[in-house]
């Protein structure tokens, strides 16, 4: 039998891979992050704000549910297989959103793209995990969430520049394609299971570990510990909630206010891509640091950023541009200090018997968050105008990062 061990160094290659899965992955959410608005706008004219935004709403909820059970489906089958069901789910999502004759269709193709990314997304976070053990486990989240967001911005410059020389469609999602074909050739040919991982964690815990931890609960139990009955895992989900309340926010407003404000396709592609590299950037230097600094004061911390990033864009401190792009850094900055230090809290709390399970409920209620970012700056939007839901945001922000601030415990990977 094949001897494994538990570390980065000594998986190196595997990990290396899942780096490059997971680039594949984020890539397919950057395809929609400049373009797919001005779609609805221009191509299909919908006036309605939440109409408009509804294809968020429709991948928030899609995507946040899949991820609830994505855990309970890697404990039944394999990580791998879950992994390769998610690109084959995800295979026509490029070219429903390149060639789709109605908005309809565009929401078809991001219920799609929710349940892809629910499940590949889900088992890049759990076999990276699985094969990092302890100590560098926010290493390990930094380095994956860097590689999806890094291409979730590096496509939306690219849809954007691609856009304002061919049009909205459907040159842009021609990227897509190439990244499904990638992905689901690595996934299938390449990569390997983690479970076995995961197993001698497990047993290197047995007899650590307390009465609750042991053996495998049910979803219905993980689901009540990680939202409510835990107080540090609690915290971890509203903070992840409202972390992508900001990013369902900023996907859905960020092209209509700023072309509304005199910024060409360009710009705007510039504005939307700088928030998802520097998030994405960034968390491979805050992913180290939440291994030695604790969870808990890059989760507050990164919230305030976020908070101070809503406050240059929504008050126009500088010109249109200038404050999107200053704003962008600091909200991408903010969400690099928080992302990985929440799923590495996370993973503190939770036992590995139901670890996979405790990770698909939060990051349920995180990407619950898209949806409910999503529907608040349509509501706001309707009524009171694009820039509302920014102040909005910023203020829901602030009351998250007060909570986390309160009750979460510090925690490091030592505790």
């Amino acid at each position: 039998m094949e001897q494994i061990r538990l570390g980065l160094k000594e998986n190196w290659r595997q990990f290396t891979l899942l780096v490059l899965v997971n680039m594949m992955v984020g890539g397919m959410v950057g395809l929609e992050r400049t373009v797919v608005p001005l779609v609805g706008t221009n191509e299909f004219n919908i006036k309605s704000d939440v109409v408009v935004f509804s294809f968020i709403i429709a991948f928030g909820v899609v995507k946040a549910l899949t991820n609830l059970i994505s855990g309970v489906l890697a404990d039944r089958y394999t990580r791998k297989q879950v992994l390769v069901w998610g690109w084959l789910v995800g295979l026509p999502v490029p070219f429903l959103l390149a060639f789709s004759p109605s908005w309809n269709w565009i929401l078809f193709a991001n219920v799609l793209l929710g349940i892809s990314q629910g499940l590949a997304w889900s088992m890049t976070v759990n076999m990276k995990i699985d094969l990092v053990g302890r100590k560098s486990r926010g290493l390990a989240m930094g380095l994956n969430e860097a590689a999806g967001y890094g291409a979730v911005g590096l496509t939306a410059l690219l849809t954007g520049y691609l856009a304002s020389y061919y049009g909205l469609r459907p040159q842009p999602f021609y990227i897509g394609i190439v990244y499904t074909i990638i992905g689901l050739f690595l996934s299938i040919i390449l990569v390997k299971d983690t479970r076995k991982y995961a197993e001698l964690e497990a047993m290197e815990l047995r007899g650590t570990a307390s009465e609750d931890h042991k053996g495998k609960p049910s979803l219905w139990w993980v689901f009540r510990e990680t939202s409510m009955r835990n107080r540090n895992l609690f915290s971890i989900s509203q903070a992840g909630l409202i972390n992508n309340l900001n990013d369902g926010m900023s996907w859905g407003v960020f092209p209509l206010l700023f072309m509304s404000l005199g910024v060409g396709l360009e710009g705007v592609g510039w504005i939307k891509a700088i928030y998802p590299v520097v998030w994405g950037v960034g968390q491979i230097i805050t992913g180290p640091l939440a291994d030695r600094w604790g969870r808990k004061p890059l989760i507050v911390w990164g919230m305030f950023v976020q908070v101070l990033g809503h406050i240059i864009i929504g008050l126009a401190v500088f010109d249109p541009l200038q404050s999107g792009l200053i704003g962008s850094v600091l909200l991408g900055v903010g969400t690099a200090m928080v992302y990985p230090a929440l799923l590495a809290a996370v993973s503190d709390a939770a036992h590995p018997s139901w670890r996979a399970s405790s990770l698909g409920v939060y990051r349920f209620w995180r990407d619950m968050g898209y949806a409910v970012g999503a529907l608040m700056a349509g509501i706001v939007g309707n009524f009171f105008g694009l820039i509302w839901a920014v102040h909005i945001a910023g203020i829901i922000t602030f009351i998250s990062g007060v909570i986390a601030w309160l009750n979460m415990k510090t925690t490091a990977v030592n505790d």
